[in-house]
């Protein structure tokens, strides 16, 4: 049986935040979480991302801090700088009537602007670990009065690096402490993690037998790689898309792919680390309110990516793991809607898909090639919802006189089908080669699972990412650049060859 809000007990400053925000019925890691730590029991959640989980321990956090309190009473770390964004957001439109003040703290970010706003005194900070252990050893936040501490997507942390920070921060903590944990799997080190922090914890789990979002629909398309832009196109014009996230496997690939997009006309910007923070907010901030409505994005960037209302995900090149696909197309079908999910296969990337569906215990279906018929029919559908919605929305009173005279002229049809061409705006068929993808290799893993340091480090032809072999030799390859001349020889053997 599901909760409402008003089941929890909660103060009438946060209930209204949460009517306001438009929830309803908690949801099913809500419904086991909040009760637990709105008593201050310590607690480990187990969810996967889109399941509620900021308002499971956000809701509890608000309800127990005073709003008269002048100093730092809750930590909550991320392991992304988008996601302590979009976490402090939704802290600070839950604590709004409570009066409470929210900080998010980041790397890349000015550290002089977040110390002049840490001396506004706020209650909640929400960061990364790195820079939260960069103002602690600056004693610009002080932890002495810390008396909440959550860590949100606390794998994600760890498969990042930042254990050892943790450890630190966690350390010099209170001991009499309230600890949240929340984490989508829970591989040995979260064990051990908790083990050594929380006491005695609760533990919720709200993992799914099925993996992979059961809200999305799955396909895939067996395609060529230099087939692949072209299916792309064809398929934005017969899905029409209202927000996609296109994946691509390299910040490269991701350059290139969205500059492809943009010379075809669409409205698509890139998402990769390279992107400097500001950057990277402009590109969120036009996705969020349509400005863009496709987002080329590496798996990195998308890391606690949290946007309502993807309609489509495109994985143009097929991910390294079953994980990062599962966490790809956990980016539609959200809050209870529906997305789809395709994916781009080459004939060698075969087995490897196969693998994808075993682990996800998940049959991704076939789907055929779009014709290019189907895609203008996609193009003249949407168009025609366009002016069907102007029609039933909008003033258009001053181009009545214009189209009087044209079906004074013209037969009406012959009208209507001429706005049609126009409006459908034939996108510039504009000649584009992409840079061919390396394949993908099988990583190698040891006992426990984790991949080799080697592996992570060399390409799938033994190269490292400075181009040498394991002898220290730089070999002739996809990874090294084309020669000032258009080939690979070297500036050496140029100069004996052309310069007398």
């Amino acid at each position: 049986m599901k909760k409402t809000f008003e089941d929890f007990g909660l103060q009438p400053q946060v209930l209204k935040a949460i009517q306001e925000m438009g929830f309803e019925e908690s949801t099913p890691i809500q419904a086991k979480a909040i009760p637990i730590a709105l008593e201050r029991r310590d607690l480990i959640g187990q969810a996967q991302t889109g399941t509620g989980k900021t308002a499971a321990f956000g809701i509890p956090l608000i309800q127990n801090i005073d709003p008269k309190t002048e100093h730092i009473a809750a930590l909550i770390m991320t392991p992304t700088r988008e996601l302590a964004i979009q976490v402090a957001e939704e802290i600070a439109k839950l604590a709004r009537y409570k009066g409470l003040r929210t900080l998010p703290i980041y790397g890349g970010q000015d550290i002089v602007k977040q110390i002049r706003a840490l001396r506004q005194k706020p209650q909640v900070i929400i960061g990364t670990p790195g820079r939260l252990l960069d103002h602690i050893n600056r004693k610009t936040i002080k932890l002495d009065k810390v008396h909440t501490v959550i860590l949100d997507e606390a794998d994600e942390m760890l498969d990042m690096g930042f254990l050892e920070d943790i450890n630190t921060i966690l350390s010099k903590l209170p001991e009499d402490r309230h600890t949240m944990l929340f984490s989508a799997t829970m591989p040995s080190n979260i064990k051990r993690l908790a083990d050594t922090y929380l006491k005695n914890p609760e533990h919720v789990s709200v993992v799914p037998k099925q993996v992979s979002a059961p809200s999305v629909d799955q396909y895939y398309m067996e395609v060529h790689e230099q087939q692949k832009f072209e299916i792309l196109c064809r398929l934005l014009d017969m899905e029409a898309p209202d927000m996609a996230i296109i994946f691509g496997r390299t910040k490269r690939r991701v350059d290139e792919l969205s500059e492809a997009l943009k010379k075809r006309g669409y409205t698509a910007e890139g998402l990769h680390g390279d992107l400097s923070q500001n950057q990277r907010d402009v590109v969120m901030r036009k996705f969020r309110d349509g400005t863009i409505d496709v987002l080329v994005a590496t798996d990195v960037a998308a890391r606690g990516l949290d946007v309502t209302g993807v309609t489509h995900v495109i994985n143009f090149d097929l991910p390294q793991d079953p994980e990062s696909y599962v966490h790809r197309i956990g980016r539609t079908g959200r809050a209870g809607k529906e997305g789809v999910a395709i994916t781009f296969v080459t004939p060698r990337e075969t087995d490897h898909l196969h693998l994808i569906e075993r682990v996800t215990r998940h049959r991704i279906a076939k789907r055929p090639l779009p014709s290019l018929a189907e895609a203008v029919e996609g193009k003249q559908r949407a168009t025609a919802e366009q002016l069907i919605e102007i029609m039933e929305q909008e003033d258009f009173q001053m181009y009545k006189g214009f189209a009087i005279q044209l079906l004074e002229q013209y037969d009406s049809v012959q009208v209507l089908a001429a706005a049609l061409k126009l409006l459908t705006g034939e996108k510039k068929h504009v000649e584009i080669h992409l840079t061919p993808e390396e394949p993908l290799r099988v990583k190698k893993r040891k006992s426990d699972g984790r991949i080799t340091s080697r592996d992570r480090r060399r390409d799938y032809r033994g190269r490292d990412a400075r181009g040498r072999n394991s002898r220290g030799n730089k070999g002739a390859g996809p990874f090294r650049r084309e020669g000032k001349f258009g080939d690979n020889r070297s500036k050496d053997k140029w100069r004996r060859e052309y310069v007398k």
